[in-house]
């Protein structure tokens, strides 16, 4: 069983931002593999189904932000899953351009609220990750405004094709492996 986490802020003020790309990669996984979203347990919004062949539950953390890890901790109880083998977070990186992706298999919070709270709660740096690039905060932007604006219009095709690519890394790691998604998605995009 893998928990896939997307992180983001709960209600609607915050659903096209920047920081709930997460968010947004699991509504794409929920739809692309007819997985609905229909519980509110853990402190999320979550749904259980199958991705290629692994039984998953997509996860949507309500706590907001900052407070991740407690969500992901129930669920992690619940399910008696590995942090090191059964979670993926999927979440938002600003040291990225708009749209490009790295996947990790571990790694420290690089200043990420959100993954801070997730190790603090699981006692361990080593879980999957998928990170969406944001795009770099501009100079003189405060760091919580620029995550919590949403994306331009000339922006939003690309965030959108790196929420489907993000989706798409995150089945292939579930079938073949973190490498294959690495090789795949760590490239840089061509713009």
């Amino acid at each position: 069983m893998f928990i896939i986490a997307g992180l983001g802020n709960p209600t609607d003020k915050y659903t096209n931002t920047r920081h709930n790309v997460g968010f947004r990669v699991i509504d794409e996984l929920a739809e692309r593999n007819n997985i609905p979203l229909n519980n509110k347990k853990f402190k999320a919004v979550c749904g259980s189904g199958v991705i290629g062949g692994n039984k998953v539950l997509l996860l949507k953390p309500q706590t907001y932000m900052n407070l991740s890890g407690e969500s992901i901790r129930e669920a992690m109880d619940f399910y008696k899953i590995d942090p090191e083998t059964e979670l993926l977070v999927i979440y938002d990186d600003i040291s990225l351009d708009v749209g490009q992706l790295r996947i990790r298999a571990k790694g420290s919070a690089g200043g990420h609220n959100g993954i801070k709270s997730i190790i603090a709660h699981a006692g361990t740096q080593t879980f999957l990750r998928v990170k969406v690039g944001v795009g770099e905060k501009p100079a003189g932007f405060d760091l919580a405004d620029y995550v919590l604006s949403v994306f331009p219009a000339e922006e939003r095709e690309t965030i959108q094709e790196g929420i489907a690519d993000a989706a798409k890394a995150t089945e292939l790691m579930l079938n073949d492996g973190i490498e294959a998604a690495m090789n795949q998605y760590n490239k840089k995009k061509q713009s």
